[in-house]
């Protein structure tokens, strides 16, 4: 089911927050979460089955309802039986594995609508069950790429699929529908953060994590060359070299600091004449 995800607004006033309506007038005309979800309604998942048996036991007006809280176990099934698409994505995705590199796994599951029937939701989000494997929910995983998750949309433009069901092909065919010029603010804020994180470490003593300085200008190179172009690459393998050198502690301060400038003066004078459509809905 697919909530409006706003609240209630005075007379002749239209809250802020994504409405049914946005969905039906772009993104819903090929792409109905209604419909994927009504597909799963009939399951013999075991955490839906565990969900929904209690509500089938007698009460009488003075028996509280039975509070079920699903173990991690069972609600793993929804990602071992209801996964529609899982990528690969981090450094092997980027074009800039090494030996040590390790598998980073995202995928997609579709929970039954049963599920959603009664107060206790299925969870948004799980992580495993292989390590280093995250998943979300389709509902929350199509909130957040409408809200221009860089870490959401790059597993729509992964070059490794590992699955994909007939409803996760659904999904990547509408792929472009959630891109939109809040790119550039999201991209730009998640970079700009990990930068903070890197100038504290320099400020109290600490050498810099060059990991996190390799990944900070990878956002950047990725985030330009999607609002410039309309189009997320995720395989920046064209700069790898570079890249590495970074990772490996070779590249000074000084030069990372001016390849950052620039990155992010590029960024923003994309947002002049980007291809990308003005936003249905907005992160907070």
């Amino acid at each position: 089911m697919v909530s409006s995800f706003a609240g209630r607004a005075a007379p002749g006033r239209r809250p802020a927050g994504l409405y049914w309506g946005d969905w039906t007038g772009t993104l819903a005309t090929r792409f109905s979460l209604v419909n994927l979800l009504q597909k799963f309604s009939a399951s013999s998942c075991p955490f839906c089955n565990r969900l929904t048996n209690a509500s089938t036991r007698p009460r009488t007006l003075r028996q509280a309802a039975p509070v079920t809280i699903p173990d991690h176990d069972a609600a793993l099934g929804l990602v071992r039986d209801h996964t529609i698409l899982s990528v690969v994505t981090g450094s092997r995705a980027y074009g800039l594995a090494t030996d040590a590199s390790d598998v980073d796994r995202r995928g997609v599951y579709a929970a039954p609508a049963p599920l959603f029937w009664r107060f206790t939701k299925p969870p948004t989000h799980l992580d495993g069950p292989l390590p280093e494997q995250f998943s979300w929910e389709l509902e929350r995983f199509c909130k957040l790429a409408l809200g221009a998750n860089p870490t959401v949309l790059e597993c729509l433009w992964s070059p490794i699929v590992e699955k994909v069901t007939p409803i996760g092909e659904e999904l990547l065919a509408v792929r472009t529908a959630f891109l939109s010029r809040h790119a550039h603010r999201t991209f730009l804020r998640y970079a700009e953060a990990q930068f903070r994180k890197l100038e504290a470490d320099l400020r109290n003593g600490r050498p810099p994590r060059w990991k996190q300085v390799m990944h900070m200008l990878r956002l950047l190179v990725t985030g330009t060359h999607l609002v410039r172009h309309g189009d997320l690459r995720v395989d920046v393998g064209d700069l790898r070299d570079r890249l590495l050198a970074v990772r490996r502690g070779e590249v000074p301060w000084d030069e990372i600091e001016t390849w950052r400038t620039s990155l992010t003066v590029d960024l923003a004078g994309a947002l002049d004449h980007s291809p990308l459509p003005p936003p249905l809905y907005t992160s907070p």
